[in-house]
């Protein structure tokens, strides 16, 4: 008897638990109201196809149930709904986790500033942070949650993720990096320039006490200084990810990197003869270098071994290397309009520039295809691949729509579509620790949702057919969303 009241004690202490966990939840703003579709707190999405992020086949006709913010259980459409449900009916829909973008960023390449002779004039490459349209699109997309993946104003980014956690403005759920941990040489002005191991410790400790989540190093800091960032985030519990070129993939995984962005086709130094110690060799003689290289030869393997033995992660932005290969389709009407005018411009010339240039263009296809056959051998190997489009470069990736043209660029590279898509929900969660939460469709994990129009666990380009983007349990309408920044891209 004592043992059957104390699991009543327990249970109803659970219950008042969930109960004022509830009640301390914020209610929506009215500026996040205007963009819901649905805000009941009980909601079934009846006679629709599961994709559930775990790379295994799509579920036909079942139904999924929604409660405070939760999916509650993934049921038989013929099973019927709880009573009182707000239901959904979705008859040739699809429902998938919601994207984990990880190379995502609150910035974009507003233009390139190029002089007649094409070079970049002092102070060199600017980038325009995108507090109000960014989040905004990537949530539409199907993006809930995202890490920034490089800062250029951390502040901004933190207190972005605040207010969106507190439900005054819509968006995902936010990884913060902190700013750049840069060495010296940037054509960024705004990074800064750690020299000095204690220098980048400093700026590792302090802005984890600030609340960044994650950190990313960049293309000419010196290998001692990485070393040190990577300890001091590890002391901190933090992961820190590179777009290395200084120091090189073999080099960064020994001194324990978590992950590392692009992939080697475009940014791995090792290959390049002479290369000299912490200094970066040219986009060029990298290129060079690969140029000969096969996926299949003992160099790569032996690389792709390495990383995977070190468990480094690689993430997978083809969208922003594709964006400069002339020979590829130009950006939708759609994602034109989103564009301000002096964006599209900057964007449309960089391009034509490129199309002048065939045998360039040969040879940026070329190494895009080379880079998308070493994904495929990395995960066949064991590796862990993450998702994300890199909005930056020529301007030519955008927020939201990256993220979903990254799935279709997965598949080109030789993954079935629920690999894609695993890759870009269920991996992602796993490296930030989230999957127990998020990443997969299973009773009990957060209510992040995308139902798109379509079936994209046979077609991936229906993943652009978004619908309804649930997260947290509200359902936001995309459509309104995207029209919300249409021509601020690059502005605001």
């Amino acid at each position: 008897m004592a043992r059957i009241r104390g699991k009543v004690v327990v249970m109803a202490l659970a219950i008042c638990g969930a109960l004022q966990a509830q009640a301390q939840a914020p209610a929506p703003s009215a500026e996040v109201r205007k963009f819901l579709k649905y805000d009941q707190p009980l909601i079934a999405l009846t006679h629709v196809r599961v994709i559930d992020g775990t790379g295994g086949p799509a579920q036909e006709e079942r139904t999924v149930i929604l409660r405070n913010g939760r999916i509650e259980a993934v049921t038989d459409a013929r099973v019927a709904p709880p009573a009182g449900a707000h239901v959904v009916a979705l008859e040739g829909h699809s429902v998938m986790p919601g994207l984990v973008g990880m190379h995502n960023h609150l910035m974009y390449t507003a233009s390139l500033h190029q002089d007649e002779e094409g070079h970049l004039p002092p102070p060199g490459f600017l980038v325009t942070e995108l507090a109000f349209s960014a989040p905004r699109l990537y949530l539409a997309a199907g993006v809930t949650t995202m890490r920034t993946t490089g800062s250029i104003e951390p502040y901004t980014d933190l207190n972005i993720r605040n207010k969106i956690d507190a439900l005054e403005m819509p968006g995902p759920h936010i990884d913060v990096t902190g700013p750049y941990l840069e060495g010296r040489g940037s054509v960024f002005p705004q990074m800064t320039s750690l020299e000095e191991a204690d220098h980048a410790r400093r700026t590792v400790a302090f802005w984890s006490g600030e609340g960044a989540t994650s950190f990313k190093a960049y293309m000419n800091i010196p290998q001692a200084v990485l070393a040190a960032a990577i300890d001091e985030a590890h002391k901190h519990g933090r992961k820190l990810t590179g777009h290395l070129c200084s120091v090189d993939y073999r080099q960064a995984a020994a001194l324990g990197i978590d992950n590392l962005e692009h992939g080697p086709v475009f940014t791995d130094s090792e290959f390049v003869p002479g290369r000299k110690q912490d200094q970066c060799p040219s986009s060029a003689a990298i290129a060079a270098s690969w140029e000969k290289l096969e996926v299949s030869s003992p160099q790569v393997q032996e690389l792709i071994r390495d990383l995977v033995a070190h468990k480094v992660a690689l993430t997978s932005p083809l969208p922003v290397f594709e964006s400069f290969v002339a020979t590829r389709p130009l950006l939708s009407r759609q994602q034109q309009s989103m564009m301000s005018a002096e964006s599209l411009r900057s964007h449309l010339a960089a391009r034509a520039a490129a199309a002048g240039a065939p045998e360039r263009a040969a040879k940026l296809e070329a190494a895009l295809k080379k880079e998308m056959a070493f994904e495929l051998a990395f995960v066949r190997a064991g590796g862990l691949l993450l998702a994300g489009p890199d909005p930056t470069g020529n301007g030519g990736v955008l927020p939201g729509f990256g993220d979903q043209r990254e799935l279709q660029l997965l598949v080109e590279a030789g993954f079935t579509p629920v690999e894609a898509i695993r890759i870009g929900t269920a991996n992602g969660a796993r490296f930030l620790s989230r999957l127990d939460r998020i990443g997969t469709i299973e009773a009990g994990k957060e209510a992040d949702l995308v139902v798109v129009k379509g079936d994209p666990s046979r077609r991936i380009a229906d993943v652009e057919n978004v619908q309804v983007v649930f997260k947290d349990g509200y359902g936001y309408d995309p459509a309104k969303l995207v029209a919300s920044v249409r021509g601020m891209v690059g502005v605001r």
